[in-house]
Formats: C-alpha cells, structure tokens, sequence
C-alpha cells in the first residue's frame, strides 16, 4: 500500500505553532517544543499507513488520536491524511468545533 500525503488545514497549521511557541516562550527553551513536534510528526507518519487505529469520533468521517495532552483530529482516503486539528486537552471542549464526546 502506498503511504499517504499529508495535509494540514490551514487552521490545524495555526493550532500546531501556536502550541510549540507556547511552550517556547514558557521553558525559554526550544527543546520541549522539537520534542513535541517530533511526537506530532511521528504520530502523524503512523496515521499515513494505518489510519484505522484513531479513535472514531460522533462525526464518523472525522478520527482522533492522542499525543500527549492533545487530540490530533483528522481524516483521511486512499491518498491523503488530512489534519483538521490540534486540540489541548487542557481548554474547554465546548470551544471545540468538532464533537468528539460520545
């Protein structure tokens, strides 16, 4: 089977830095904020050949996978894994656009 493309959302994009620069301007460090990127980008390179293993959430098109405190929201075809979301567990659910509460 082929591996499939990556695509973020442009709002998914924004969710991602706003995270990693988060944790920079916190730890005045960049070491948390590469190791977390990496566990993003490992988890997402998974999802690219077994895209089954995410959670399903009410919205049965839409997948969730945990990394760490955040949800990682997407979808995915024959071709693409598209990234809708990177959630902080840690913030109200109701400011979520995606139901994922059963």
């Amino acid at each position: 089977m082929a591996k499939r493309r990556i695509v973020w959302t442009k709002s998914a994009h924004l969710e991602r830095i706003e995270i990693l620069n988060y944790w920079y301007s916190k730890t005045k460090s960049k070491t948390y904020s590469k190791k977390l990127n990496k566990l993003f980008s490992e988890t997402i390179t998974l999802l690219c050949t077994h895209p089954e293993i995410g959670r399903v959430s009410k919205d049965n098109s839409i997948r969730i996978t945990i990394v760490r405190d955040y949800l990682i929201f997407y979808e995915f075809n024959k071709t693409e894994i598209i990234i809708l979301s990177v959630w902080d567990t840690r913030r109200d659910e109701k400011d979520t656009k995606f139901n994922y509460i059963s």
